[in-house]
This record gives C-alpha cells, structure tokens and sequence, in this order.
C-alpha cells in the first residue's frame, strides 16, 4: 500500500529457479453476508493519508456503502455528498479478515473493482503490528484507473528479488525495502491490462489468487473470458493444486529473501481510499482534470463506479 511510481526495468526469462508443489484444502469459504462474519470493520484514520473517512459496519450498511445477499458482497465509496475543503474525507470503507494467515491460497472471485479519477483500491495482507518487518503482500492495486494491476512485496532491509525469475508480469524495483524509492516496495506489473481498473470492470472481472509459502509467493490472474481459468479455482473446491496452475503472473522467490522470516502471520484487507500518497501523488500524470484532492471533493457522482463486487473469498490452507 505505501509506494510512489512504478517504472518496468525488466523482461522475464523463462526459467524457474523453485518450484513448490502441495495441495490445499478449503478452510474459509466467504460468500455474501459471510463478509459481515468474516471481517471487522477498521473505522482509522488512512495510514497512506488519502482524502477517506473510513466508517463502521453500522454506518457503511444504513449508508449502503456495504451490502451483501447470498452470493454478492459490495463495498464501495460514497457517491452522492459534495465534501467541504475542510471537512472529513469521502466515506468509504476498509475491513480487516478476522483471521489470519501463514501458509495458505486465497482465491477471489471479483466480479468489479473501483474505478474513477483519485480512486486508489487494494486487497492485500498484512499483519496487526511489526510493519514493515512482518511483511506486506499488494494483490490487487492500483491508482487512478491506470492499469495493468500492481502486485509487490513490502519488507525492512535485506530482502530482494532476483531480477530472472518465471513470470508473466514485468518487475519493477527489485529491493522489497519499503525505506526507499517513497516505499514502492519490490513490484510485478501484470500483462494484461484486464487485470485492473475499467478494463477488468467491462470484461465481467476476474480470478485472483495468492499462494504464500516458506518457498516462494506467487499471484495469479485470470480475466473472466479466458478459457484457461483452472477448474479448481473456477468452481470453487474444496481443495486446490497449484502447481496446475501455470506460469504465475508475479513470483517471488525466496532465494534471495528469507520469507519465512520477512513475513509473518498475516490478516487480508480490502480496502478503497482515494488520493494519498500513491492516487495522489501520480494524479498529474493520470490525465485525470483538476486537483486530486478538489476533484474528490467536488465530483461525487464520477464514483458511482467506485466499488468492489466480491462473488466469493476461498483461502486454502
């Protein structure tokens, strides 16, 4: 969550230095009103200091910033009230997995993410305290409805990325060191520019899924449309392979980062702020009008868009 630009400095060579194999089975299936059991709601002030009032459960539903039914779950930003200059921020909402998670694959099934000028969305997974020493993992990310999606890792000192490593995205900085660089942390940017913003929203969304190991961290994508949608992920099983995966869309290995010991147990996040520091501070070069700041401020209907649509949440552990 707490980067500053993203500059490709790499093209992947195709060869794999590890590879970790193992069979997960289901040990948390959040769908609809589960959110509501699964997750706190965190009503904080934004610690990447974005133009957000994050509310609480009671607020986001008598606001319909949350909803859910059987098989929807929404959360999404207000886009309706014209905020004064001096006033709190937008309000939207940020929840926190009431567990957390060490080894383990999580699949989301997201039917849309937020999308508009100053929007800044994310799911990822942290820990409650110890950041940045007990690591942060960014699977969905991005600012200002620029695509391709942003996947990193953020970590203290001494834990870096081999710049030949078998994936299909594009690596960015390859020092996980959240200390430099504005905190960009070591990034991949996937390759297809279904995988964020409009575009992911105008092909019906997609899957995501995280694999976290002592051996290696691995995100996949897949765009709604695509034929080569694994079938474990896409029915939901009750248990799931990765090695039958394929080629991960971002890798990281531990060879030259000990992530047993970087990263530890750690609690999923999904979450909408708008401008900070990265929507904020790449909103010049967005080709998005006005201010960041004053065009939240002023344009609540741009964000009718402005939310998630979780068809379900599996993590296997």
């Amino acid at each position: 969550m707490f980067k500053k630009s993203l500059l490709p400095v790499i093209v992947i060579l195709p060869s794999l230095t590890s590879v970790f194999c193992a069979t997960y089975t289901l040990s948390d299936e959040i769908v609809g009103t589960g959110f509501y059991n699964s997750f706190d709601w965190q009503n904080i002030s934004d610690p990447t200091h974005g133009r957000v009032n994050y509310v609480d459960k009671t607020v986001s539903q008598s606001l319909n910033l949350t909803f859910a039914s059987s098989n929807t779950f929404i959360l999404r930003g207000d886009s309706k009230t014209v905020l004064s200059a001096n006033g709190a921020g937008r309000n939207s909402v940020r929840i926190q997995s009431k567990k957390t998670y060490r080894t383990h694959v999580a699949v989301f099934d997201v039917r849309h993410m937020p999308e508009g000028c100053g929007t800044w969305p994310a799911v990822w997974e942290v820990a409650g305290s110890g950041w940045p020493n007990t690591g942060e993992v960014d699977i969905v990310e991005g600012v200002n409805n620029q695509g391709p999606n942003a996947v990193s890792l953020h970590t203290s000192a001494g834990c870096t990325m081999p710049a030949s490593r078998q994936q299909t995205g594009t690596s960015t900085q390859l020092d996980c060191n959240t200390n430099i660089n504005g905190g960009t942390g070591c990034g991949v940017l996937l390759s297809s520019q279904k995988s964020f913003g409009p575009t992911f929203n105008q092909n019906g969304g997609g899957w995501y899924a995280v694999e976290r190991s002592a051996t290696a961290i691995k995100v996949w994508f897949w765009a709604r449309t695509e034929c080569s949608v694994p079938n474990d992920v896409q029915t939901g099983n009750l248990a799931v392979d990765p090695s039958n995966w394929g080629v991960p869309s971002a890798y990281f290995p531990n060879t030259t980062c000990d992530l047993a010991a970087r990263f530890s147990d750690h609690y999923i996040i999904i979450n909408l702020t708008f401008c900070g520091d990265w929507a904020g501070g790449a909103y010049a070069q967005s080709g998005c009008p006005s201010t960041c700041v004053d065009y939240v401020n002023k344009n609540p209907s741009s964000f009718v868009n402005a939310h998630f649509d979780f068809a379900s949440l599996r993590v296997y552990q």
